[in-house]
């Protein structure tokens, strides 16, 4: 059975929204960053655990972005008011 940990972290990654809007493509990004095509498809997809900060900069710089541009919290149901 799965721990706490294996369920949703509240956090959205938005990397996919950005790529579309900057017209560039995951294997370009991995280029500049220097993560592989693997890595980013695990943030891109809302699976990753963590992050380090020197990670996310380069994300950042590369896509010309801020941190909460590309990382947003995300309400759950039971979270929202009625």
């Amino acid at each position: 059975m799965g721990s706490p940990e294996d369920g949703p972290t509240g956090i959205h990654c938005r990397l996919d929204e950005l790529l579309a809007e900057r017209g560039m493509t995951l294997t370009r990004l991995s280029e500049l960053v220097g993560l592989s095509i693997v890595n980013l498809s695990v943030l891109k997809n809302d699976r990753a655990r963590a992050i380090r900060f020197s990670t996310l900069q380069s994300i950042c710089a590369a896509l010309d972005c801020e941190v909460g541009e590309l990382l947003v919290a995300v309400l759950e149901q039971k979270d929202l008011p009625n």
